[in-house]
């Protein structure tokens, strides 16, 4: 049965989203930066996440609909924060992956009833000159909107290189449907993460943090995933953990990260 994708409306914007599972448990999934609206992988996440939910009902969020000429991290934060509330949602176990961990973290901070642990996979808390140079050249990509040089740049760039060629053909069918709007969308979203700083915001967290990275983070690189641990470290509900050779996209490609997930928000 496919998953249906639903829309809460709030006072301003309207957001659209997915949910799936029978516990008992909020799970929110924040996803990172895609080409194409992840509403339109609904099925395979919902696949891919299969193990959790019994345990979870877990809701993925896209970015709101409509985005305005200019939208900061901290903008998709702030309406983030307002569709959970119009949902009723609290007191979730958060996964934010990428440019989603952002968003999450800056919900942990400013709405800590919001959250009760928080997993912040392959992300940043600080977007430096030399972390963001991956995601212009994706930018120029698409306001070249050159489709399947964008996709194979972006597969090549998250995935590792086995990876990344077992789905080279899927890539560049994937590009042929990609629209200008989805371009314009991709655009701004990239540009929203630019000088990205939330350090600060790290010590106004008050849930159970995990910080899972990859060495071979070839898009925010492993250093962002350790500026996170070197500021949350003194913790001793913090937890970090680092994979090696799975690449970016190490929530997608590692086979053990959700039931590393799974142990940490049941721990």
């Amino acid at each position: 049965m496919a998953v249906e994708i639903k829309t809460v409306v709030a006072d301003s914007f309207s957001m659209d989203y997915f949910c799936f599972g029978k516990g008992d448990q909020p799970l929110v999934i924040l996803p990172g930066l895609s080409i194409q609206s992840v509403m339109g992988a609904a099925d395979a996440i919902a696949q891919a996440y299969r193990s959790l939910e019994d345990i979870f009902t877990i809701y993925v969020f896209d970015r709101r609909r409509n985005l305005p000429a200019s939208y900061t991290i901290r903008e998709m934060a702030r309406d983030t924060a307002e569709a959970f509330q119009s949902l009723g949602l609290k007191n979730v176990c958060l996964f934010g992956a990428s440019q989603g961990g952002m968003i999450a973290l800056v919900i942990a901070a400013e709405h800590p009833d919001l959250v009760k642990k928080m997993v912040l996979g392959s992300s940043s808390a600080h977007v430096k000159e030399a972390q963001y140079r991956v995601l212009e050249k994706w930018q120029q990509l698409a306001k070249e909107k050159d489709r399947v040089g964008l996709y194979l740049e972006f597969g090549r760039e998250i995935y590792p290189p086995e990876v990344y060629e077992q789905y080279r053909d899927t890539l560049i069918d994937a590009a042929k449907s990609v629209t200008d709007e989805d371009l314009e969308r991709f655009i701004i979203l990239i540009e929203g993460t630019k000088g990205f700083n939330a350090v600060e915001d790290l010590e106004r967290i008050q849930c159970p943090v995990m910080a899972v990275g990859a060495y071979e983070d070839s898009v925010l690189d492993s250093d962002a995933t350790m500026e996170i641990a070197e500021n949350l470290d003194r913790r001793p509900d913090f937890r970090l953990y680092m994979y090696i050779g799975y690449g970016h996209a190490a929530f997608d490609t590692a086979p053990d990260y959700r039931e590393r997930m799974l142990r940490f928000f049941l721990s």
